[in-house]
């Protein structure tokens, strides 16, 4: 089981909203997922971001990968 930390789009068109959450690599974007570590508003000003780090040091400490997106945030 290869675990990624990824953005998952919600929200209407034109007006997305992300969270971030634990997903299996196999699974598709916006499928099942394991676990929610948090949120990702970028139509606030400034960007609302909120991270549970704790759960997200967790995931990295038994393998799992973020994506290139989490990583700059």
């Amino acid at each position: 089981m290869a675990v990624k930390i990824r953005l998952r789009r919600m929200g209407n068109r034109n007006r997305p909203f992300f969270r971030v959450v634990a997903a299996e690599s196999s699974k598709p974007l916006g499928g099942k997922f394991i676990e929610e570590l948090g949120y990702y508003n970028p139509l606030t000003n400034p960007a609302e971001i909120k991270l549970n780090l704790d759960r997200i040091n967790y995931w990295i400490s038994v393998g799992a990968k973020p994506s290139d997106t989490i990583k700059n945030l």
